[in-house]
Formats: C-alpha cells, sequence, structure tokens
C-alpha cells in the first residue's frame, strides 16, 4: 500500500511538473493558428493554454502540494534522513527530470490528450488559484505574444527548407523571400532607365516599316512621347495596331494610344506601385521626378520578377 500510494503521488508531480513545461513551450499564437487550420490537438489546448497565469498557479500549487505530501508520507515511514535522500531522489528523477525531457518534446499530443483532466484540476483548484491569477493579470498584463520580424520570418523559412520533415521546397523559399523582401525595395532599384526605353513620338505614323521596327523590339508596351522625348504623353499598345488604320499618327490611333498611364516616382514601394497598377489594371508606370523629370519606366512583370525573384524571359528575349 505504502508503494502505491508513493507511485501515485510522484505520478502527479511528474504530470504537474512535466505539463508545466509543455504547456508553456507552447506559444498561444502557433496554438490559435493550428487551431484555425482544424488541428485538433491545438483546439484542446488552446482554452486552456490562453489562460496563462491561472493554468501556471493551478500545476505549480499542484506540484508544490504533491511534493510536499510525497515528502511528509515518506518521512513517515521512514527515517528523516533516509526519508530526505529518497523523496529528493524520486522526485528529482520520476517527478522532473524524465516526465519534463518527455512532455516537452510532444508538448502537443500529451497536452491534448490531458486536457480534459487539466480542466477538472483546474476547477478544484479554482478557488485558490484564481485570486492569484486575476492579481498576476493585473500587475502584469496579458501575456506578450510572441512576433517575428521579416528577417525571422525569412531565417525561418530557410530552416524549413533544409529541413528533411518540411514540404517547402527552394522554389517556394525564394518565392517567400521575395514577398516579404519587395515592399522595402524601392522604385528605382528595379525600374527600367530612359537610355534603355524605346520610345515614340505622337506624330510617328503607323505604316509597315513602323511595325516591323515594333517588333524588332518585342515589347508590348512604349511610351509615347510629344515633342521632347522627356515628355511623356501616353503608352502605346502593339497589339493593337493590327485593328489600326494604315498610315495614321499614333496620337489618332484609336486603340493603340492611351493617355491613361501611372506616374510613379523613384523613391515610392513596390508594394504601392504594385497596387495602383493593380487597383487601374494597368501593367505600365512612368518615372517621374516631382519636377516631371522622365527617368524610366517600370512594369508589372518587373514587380513580378522582383516577388519571385526569377527573371521572367519568354521566347522572343535576347540573353
Amino acid at each position: 500500500m505504502e508503494y502505491l500510494l508513493s507511485a501515485i503521488l510522484i505520478a502527479f508531480s511528474a504530470l504537474f511538473s512535466g505539463l508545466t513545461l509543455g504547456y508553456f513551450s507552447l506559444n498561444t499564437n502557433t496554438l490559435a493558428r493550428r487551431a484555425k487550420l482544424g488541428n485538433k490537438e491545438a483546439m484542446a489546448i488552446l482554452p486552456i493554454r490562453q489562460r496563462g497565469n491561472l493554468l501556471l498557479t493551478t500545476l505549480l500549487l499542484g506540484n508544490v502540494a504533491v511534493n510536499t505530501a510525497l515528502s511528509i508520507y515518506l518521512g513517515s515511514i521512514a527515517s528523516g534522513f533516509v526519508a530526505g535522500i529518497i523523496a529528493t531522489a524520486m522526485i528529482f528523477v520520476f517527478g522532473e527530470i524524465i516526465p519534463q525531457a518527455v512532455i516537452s518534446r510532444y508538448a502537443l499530443w500529451f497536452g491534448s490528450r490531458l486536457a480534459p483532466l487539466m480542466k477538472v484540476i483546474i476547477f478544484i483548484l479554482f478557488p485558490i488559484t484564481y485570486p492569484i491569477a486575476f492579481l498576476l493579470d493585473k500587475l502584469l498584463g496579458e501575456e506578450v505574444s510572441t512576433l517575428y520580424s521579416k528577417h525571422e520570418l525569412m531565417q525561418i523559412v530557410s530552416e524549413l527548407e533544409d529541413s528533411e520533415h518540411s514540404d517547402l521546397d527552394a522554389d517556394e523559399e525564394r518565392i517567400v523571400h521575395g514577398a516579404l523582401q519587395f515592399s522595402h525595395t524601392t522604385v528605382r532599384e528595379v525600374m527600367t532607365p530612359k537610355e534603355r526605353v524605346v520610345s515614340f513620338d505622337e506624330h510617328q505614323r503607323v505604316d509597315k516599316e513602323f511595325i516591323d521596327s515594333i517588333s524588332d523590339h518585342t515589347y508590348s508596351r512604349f511610351p509615347v512621347y510629344s515633342g521632347n522625348p522627356e515628355n511623356i504623353i501616353g503608352i502605346l499598345y502593339t497589339k493593337e495596331l493590327i485593328s489600326e488604320s494604315s498610315n495614321a499618327e499614333i496620337r489618332d490611333t484609336e486603340e493603340a494610344f492611351s493617355d491613361n498611364f501611372i506616374k510613379v516616382r523613384p523613391e515610392e514601394k513596390l508594394d504601392v506601385v504594385l497596387g495602383r497598377m493593380l487597383k487601374r489594371k494597368l501593367h505600365m508606370g512612368i518615372v517621374m521626378t516631382k519636377n516631371k523629370n522622365f527617368l524610366g519606366v517600370i512594369t508589372l512583370e518587373d514587380i513580378i520578377e522582383e516577388i519571385i525573384q526569377y527573371e521572367i524571359k519568354d521566347e522572343n528575349d535576347i540573353d
């Protein structure tokens, strides 16, 4: 009978000790995220873990009470010194080291399966633990959530890609990294400078020779200027030239020329420009300074390439 009672007390000591480390190794944000994704283990633990101070006081009170009872009980069946040595050894090995080492590695599994028992224990000890937990809540405030910076998220993604236990591949890693970085990238860093931009005067006639010259450039859009190449007034859409009247000036074409275009600043961030392009359903922006000096162009393709960290090439691109 003495051995059975001692085993029961050690088991409860192990339970409280292991669950203390196990539950508090689980981040509430991570549990909430997994619960939203349908993880049943996270759904079972989350209601308990969210009330952190109440859970902590319950586990610590239970652990202290059980260890005290074990010491007193062993002292009643053995001499004080021997009881102290035995109690210390048993609590240290079977009540602390082993359960914490095991449960901390499988916290989600143990925590979810012991959640019903934990709710019962919380209910039983509630009159004692609630006032202490309430005081801690008022003094310390809510538990600080774990938030990751973009650089930390990128490192996490890289570690997942390197792990054999993750299904994240190198392409996904590259795209995630690009998506996390492109909002810090400016237009100036990815735009095509004006020295490399092919543009045409509004009075240029759309004849066969002109169409042949356009096909050599393999671009789908060209800036159109008036008089001075710095004075951009619109965009020429090459795919619409097929339906235009022969020998008409660019400005007189009905579909190929449009004065609806986006003006962007070189210091603007790519995520802002992307939002404007998507909202206005335009694929090209004209980069200008505050003084309306033409600097170059930026396209939707440029931004996408920055996100996926890969240059998009078609059959007409020249290496």
